[in-house]
């Protein structure tokens, strides 16, 4: 039975084919480091590249000026959102 992903262990198991993990090794040598410095090093680039991309909104000059016009001088409200303003509950 597999075991339940512990969030909090400082180990974690990888099943890599052999081609995979000597090349890993090859790498992790020509580098001066062991493997699992190498490996983790290597995803955690990776991961915070992939962050990064996922919470970062770019957007073109002209759309950037914009939404700082908007910010600075916001319209007016209309009618669609005084109602959805007028249906929220009074706690907020």
């Amino acid at each position: 039975m597999p075991s339940i992903a512990n969030e909090n262990s400082e180990r974690m198991s990888l099943r890599v084919p052999a081609t995979a993990k000597a090349k890993l090794l090859r790498a992790a040598a020509l580098r001066n480091t062991d493997l699992t410095n190498f490996v983790t090093q290597s995803a955690l680039r990776e991961a915070e590249a992939i962050i990064e991309e996922a919470e970062t909104i770019r957007v073109s000059k002209r759309d950037h000026l914009r939404i700082l016009e908007l910010l600075e001088n916001p319209p007016k409200p209309n009618a669609k959102l005084r109602a959805a303003i007028a249906g929220l509950p009074d706690s907020l």
